[in-house]
């Protein structure tokens, strides 16, 4: 089970990777870096009010652009833990979960406040509005989805995946070779 607690902050249609982070800092790859100038072309204190475990809602299109994976690893780097729109850029929507970032499309998200508490339950594809008392629900995430981000990406799951071959392996290999 995946819950995320946060504290919505609100954006609009059409954010563009450019707005979520300025192509003049994409000489780096360091999350936090890049957290620190975090959709400061919509909001140039973001960064400064933003939270560990806050969450960005925003209308239609987020993400839209090129298809830096900066964006959403400027996100994370700055503490977002979820993002939740009603329609994401396709290329946005890949490079958020392949880097372990969660992101939800609801059709309603513009019932959603600045400064309302969010519960949200990915596998269940619950919302719950704390705030006020409301439920939204999702699309829940698969199962693998799930299993990406818990590991913190892409990466990592398929290292987690292909060490467990590994040592699967080694072992077969030194049962097989241990009386030589």
């Amino acid at each position: 089970m995946i819950i995320i607690k946060g504290k919505v902050h609100k954006f609009g249609n059409d954010v563009n990777t450019d707005d979520i982070i300025s192509a003049r800092y994409l000489n780096t790859i360091d999350p936090q870096e890049l957290g620190e100038h975090c959709m400061e072309i919509l909001d140039a204190d973001f960064h400064k009010k933003v939270k560990q475990g806050d969450i960005i809602v925003a209308g239609n299109n987020f993400g839209c652009g090129s298809s830096r994976e900066h964006a959403p690893i400027s996100i994370k780097g700055c503490g977002v833990s979820l993002v939740i729109a009603k329609s994401f850029a396709r290329i946005f929507y890949r490079n958020a979960i392949n880097i372990g970032l969660p992101i939800i499309e609801l059709d309603t998200a513009d019932d959603i406040n600045v400064g309302d508490e969010l519960e949200a339950d990915l596998m269940s594809g619950q919302i719950k509005d704390l705030t006020r008392g409301k439920t939204y629900h999702a699309q829940p995430f698969a199962d693998f989805v799930c299993a990406i981000i818990e590991k913190g990406g892409l990466v990592n799951w398929v290292k987690e995946k292909t060490e467990g071959r590994r040592q699967k392996t080694e072992n077969f290999k030194f049962f097989l070779f241990s009386d030589i």
